[in-house]
């Protein structure tokens, strides 16, 4: 098992830092709570991705891949697919509370930033005041 690598993780406890996984029914590993956007249950399977294995042997996993060109695709897929379910606009800016952003796409604030920006840069969309608005073809 190397970083990067797409795991199935089994959810286990959670605990003040994490919930502790089972990766593909043979290894533990923590998925860090600060990571998490979604709620997870006890027994629950989900794919997850090898974030660090660690000298001591133990294991850091995370639900977004961790190659930086993969996940960054699949941030910006989350807020194109958001703009077109909501007609194009987000109510969403830089200023918006992490909270916000967690409710609406179910990512971290810096994450969000990273996604505008490169959309910003693509020409995709338009930052005005209080809303995000996705250009036209």
């Amino acid at each position: 098992m190397k970083e990067g690598d797409k795991v199935s993780l089994i959810i286990g406890h959670e605990s003040p830092l994490g919930f502790s996984v089972l990766i593909d029914e043979q290894e533990e590993g923590l998925l860090y709570k600060n990571e998490v956007f979604q709620e997870l249950r006890e027994g629950q399977v989900i794919d997850g991705f090898v974030k660090k294995v660690r000298e001591d042997g133990k294991i850091d996993v995370a639900l977004q891949p961790q190659n930086f060109k993969k996940a960054i695709d699949g941030l910006t897929a989350t807020v194109l697919k958001s703009l077109e379910q909501h007609n194009g606009t987000l109510s969403l800016t830089d200023k918006s509370t992490p909270e916000d952003i967690k409710a609406q796409l179910q990512m971290s604030k810096k994450n969000f930033k990273k996604a505008i920006g490169i959309l910003y840069k693509e020409r995709k969309i338009e930052l005005t005041k209080d809303a995000i608005v996705l250009l036209k073809k």
